[in-house]
């Protein structure tokens, strides 16, 4: 069976989303927690470890994006070319307060990613210290973990901000529920039989 335009975007939401957070744990497990100082004349020079932290946080930065830019598509989507105002869909307090943190959730975790992954390229590009004392530090620990779970829960967001979107849209064009009107033909059905079979008994 063919997926509906629906499960597309939710499940592209949800790829690109785990995707980024994936990259991201990984990223913060591979990355060393300091480099190796080597003295040197009145410098010292640091000596890091070959890792793809920061290819990782590139990919999970890019991946998220991709994520936020689905989610946010499939709640202004003319589903079935049926489009909706911003306006319609907005009066809708729920879906605008998800939207919101959807939004602030993407941009928190996508600037912790970036903010993680530039300040790891800096310490790798910087390896000349005349700091005598430096430990060759890497980007603090914790940063890479923390923006991917915060990443994970964006797409979260946005999968809430979909059906939401779905069921505004239910209200706004006043679309039929189907399992409703299977259940009043069932219970038509029902009465019929029954009228029948009582008539039958008389």
């Amino acid at each position: 069976m063919a997926l509906s335009q629906t499960a597309h975007f939710a499940l592209a939401v949800a790829f690109f989303g785990s995707l980024a957070f994936i990259l991201g744990v990984i990223a913060e497990n591979k990355k060393p927690p300091f480099g190796t100082p080597i003295p040197g004349k009145g410098v010292i020079v640091c000596s890091y470890p070959s890792d793809p932290t920061i290819a990782l946080g590139i990919l999970s930065v890019v991946c998220l994006f991709v994520s936020t830019a689905i989610g946010f598509v499939s709640v202004f989507y003319p589903y079935k070319g049926k489009p909706i105002e911003k306006k319609v869909l907005f009066q809708n307090t729920t879906l605008l307060v998800f939207f919101i943190i959807a939004m602030a959730v993407f941009a928190l975790a996508e600037g912790m990613m970036m903010w993680a992954t530039i300040t790891e390229g800096l310490h790798l590009s910087r390896k000349v210290h005349h700091d005598l004392q430096t430990k060759c530090p890497t980007a603090k620990t914790g940063l890479f973990g923390g923006a991917a779970f915060l990443a994970l829960d964006a797409a979260l967001f946005w999968l809430v901000c979909q059906m939401l979107t779905q069921n505004v849209r239910a209200d706004h064009f006043e679309e039929d529920d189907p399992k409703g009107d299977y259940g009043q033909v069932l219970a038509t059905d029902y009465d019929t039989n029954g009228l029948g079979q009582a008539g039958g008994k008389v």
